[in-house]
């Protein structure tokens, strides 16, 4: 029987929560998703989990932070003046907001505190610092 290695194109069903059981993502509703393994595509845990698996099986793989999303790096929140904000611009904990970097590119970061003058961003991804586990199903190997 086949087994996922390197450089194979899979088609997988998953179903990933966190330590705490919470569901933070599946494709239970949808296609599978589809990548290339070892490309980089995936995270690395969630790539190296798929090797040597076979079409049909099912594996629950817990991913350490540092193989999914990283740690969350304290130099990624930072405060911003309240007023550099438009005064009409209603904003709440747990937004998400785009915002321009120095070199033109964009980011996506989320408020995560709020005063009178002063409004903190995060620009970690959500799922930083995080152990991530992973029910995993290998649908099809291309």
């Amino acid at each position: 029987m086949a087994q996922a290695k390197k450089g194979d194109t899979v088609k997988v069903h998953y179903t990933g929560t966190l330590d705490d059981g919470t569901m933070f993502d599946t494709s239970a509703d949808r296609d599978p998703l589809q990548f290339v393994v070892g490309e980089g595509q995936v995270i690395p845990g969630f790539d190296n989990a798929v090797i040597d698996m076979a079409i049909g099986e099912i594996k629950v793989s817990v991913i350490p932070a540092e193989e999914a999303y990283g740690a969350h790096s304290k130099e990624l929140v930072t405060d911003v003046d309240r007023e550099r904000f438009p005064a009409d611009m209603e904003l709440e904990i747990g937004q998400q907001l785009r915002v321009g970097l120095a070199d033109g590119q964009e980011a996506i970061v989320m408020v995560v505190d709020l005063s009178d003058t002063a409004v903190t961003l995060d620009a970690n991804h959500p799922l930083a610092g995080q152990n991530l586990t992973f029910e995993i199903e290998i649908v099809e190997i291309l």
